[in-house]
């Protein structure tokens, strides 16, 4: 049977049996067809249309196109280029401009693409993603399958040029019925094996995260989400509802109250052999926001299934930190739940302790994220590590000041801000520091309990910081990520296609990566 079997089935079959294996050392685990679904997606999230190769030779590589860069006011690596593009079509080279010529046989490829680059002092990593997922556009709308890159002067974006081809082959289509199925594109560019490794980690990863937020809410379920947490092959521990009860979690059980779907509190564990430094990320996992009893607008719905985008990106990082090396432990938290009106939902005027003691009284239940935040942040402070970091689509509030192009962030340490905004602008994201003014506190007071869990609509994203602050102990580093604006599009931007983004993968998988690197460079 094994001829008949392309290497991605026989792939398929080794991951598939690999993880079964391992599931069944997880104790009280049994295999159910439920479980052996998990696995199969997991797999197929790893899977792209392309693959990317190393080579030096490219321009006498044979291929169906060979592209090649152009700077506004430059010429190309290729006369042929020159002849037909510019001199006689008067292309200009400018951004994401394109111009695509036919060979007829005077070089190997069949096609050459010539790519504009723009001004070259305008170059950056991120636009040369820009670069990299329109090539993937143009490439498969043209229906090539073999392709060569060779850029002149990229050598220090060529890295970031990979990440962009692999994000521009992201597609969730899997419940469309007319879909064509694609064939396989082999992409060869002269690139750093570990610039290579980079890019397919962090936008595998970051893909996971957007096929996570895209999914109906029906299957990804708080329970679904622990069993996705089960199968990375880390130490993870799941606690169920009455267990969180026994824990004192009172924020979080009470948002849970009024869904059906039992809330999961999830705490992944990657310990190296020998950690210099420990971090904990915690990530909101509201798999879907009807807004509780203080119930949404019908058209605020719609999208609310993106409400575990924290959670989804905590996922993703922790099912490829192995593959990072660093030497760092890393613990991922995620308290999963739904927030829904069901007869037993929690109700405005109620109430809560948190793990930490303080009581909060119930002011909207539609601010349910920091309430289930509260808890986990009180559990992550209690694990002894070095720093805690929160992402959430947290505020409304956020998205109204910083629109989709920047997540908010906000914290207790300077440096840990600073260090983070620094990782998300080299890595394609953009974090903007917002105040956490101690005037803003004054609208979070109750007369009946320690706060209220809403205050001003006025800095409403710096208030709900300000609420959060209130569960992490004085001495912990602890910053908190609002990516309310940047977690899920309505239409295409730069290089995404609307629906989820993959929001905070990138950025905390280059934080984990700069940190281990400094650490290795102190001893």
């Amino acid at each position: 049977m094994g001829q008949y079997l392309n290497s991605i089935q026989i792939n398929f079959i080794a991951y598939i049996f690999k993880n079964v294996l391992y599931l069944l050392t997880i104790k009280n685990f049994t295999i159910t067809k439920k479980n052996l679904y998990v696995i199969i997606n997991l797999y197929k999230e790893r899977i792209n249309d392309m693959k990317l190769t190393i080579s030096e030779n490219l321009r006498e590589q044979k291929c169906d196109v060979l592209v090649i860069n152009m700077f506004e006011g430059e010429t190309t690596s290729q006369e042929l280029a020159n002849k037909y593009a510019l001199e006689e079509d008067g292309f200009k080279g400018k951004f994401k401009n394109t111009y695509l010529l036919q060979t007829y046989d005077k070089i190997p490829a069949r096609k050459i693409l010539v790519m504009g680059m723009g001004k070259k002092d305008e170059m950056t990593l991120d636009r040369a993603r820009e670069i990299g997922a329109k090539i993937t556009n143009k490439i498969k709308s043209i229906h090539a399958k073999t392709v060569a890159i060779d850029f002149d002067e990229m050598e220090d974006y060529i890295g970031a040029v990979a990440e962009g081809l692999l994000i521009g082959d992201y597609k969730f289509d899997k419940y469309k019925s007319d879909k064509k199925e694609e064939k396989e594109i082999e992409v060869s560019l002269n690139i750093e094996e570990a610039d290579l490794q980079y890019a397919e980690i962090a936008i595998s990863a970051m893909n996971m995260a957007r096929d996570l937020a895209n999914e109906p809410a029906a299957l990804i379920t708080p329970t679904k989400l622990a069993e996705i947490a089960q199968s990375l092959g880390l130490q993870t521990t799941v606690y169920s509802d009455y267990e969180l009860e026994d824990m004192n979690m009172g924020a979080f059980t009470a948002v849970a109250k009024g869904s059906s779907e039992e809330p999961k509190f999830i705490h992944i564990k990657y310990q190296p052999k020998e950690a210099k430094k420990k971090i904990a990320i915690i990530g909101k996992g509201i798999t879907f926001d009807a807004g509780g009893l203080d119930l949404k607008p019908a058209s605020s719905m719609l999208t609310m299934r993106d409400d575990m985008s924290g959670a989804a990106c905590v996922l993703a990082v922790m099912s490829k930190i192995k593959e990072l090396n660093a030497d760092i432990e890393v613990h991922g938290i995620i308290a999963a739940c739904e927030n829904m009106p069901g007869c037993s939902a929690y109700k405005p005027g109620d109430i809560l302790t948190a793990r930490n003691g303080k009581t909060i009284e119930v002011d909207n239940t539609d601010a349910e994220g920091r309430l289930t935040l509260a808890d986990a942040l009180c559990f992550a402070c209690e694990l002894g590590v070095d720093e805690v970091i929160d992402i959430a689509t947290l505020t409304g509030a956020c998205m109204v000041a910083l629109g989709t192009q920047a997540a908010g962030i906000m914290g207790n340490d300077e440096e840990l801000i600073d260090n983070l905004i620094d990782a998300a602008e080299d890595a394609g994201e953009r974090y903007w520091p917002l105040p956490m003014y101690d005037e803003y506190k004054d609208s979070l007071k109750s007369e009946i309990a320690d706060m209220k869990n809403t205050g001003s609509r006025w800095g409403g994203a710096s208030t709900a910081g300000l609420f959060l602050e209130n569960f992490v102990k004085p001495e912990q580093k602890w910053a908190h990520i609002d990516i309310a604006g940047v977690a899920f599009l309505d239409s295409a931007q730069k290089y995404y296609i609307k629906g989820a983004t993959g929001a905070g993968v990138r950025a905390l998988l280059t934080y984990l990566l700069y940190e281990s690197f400094k650490l290795r460079q102190e001893l």
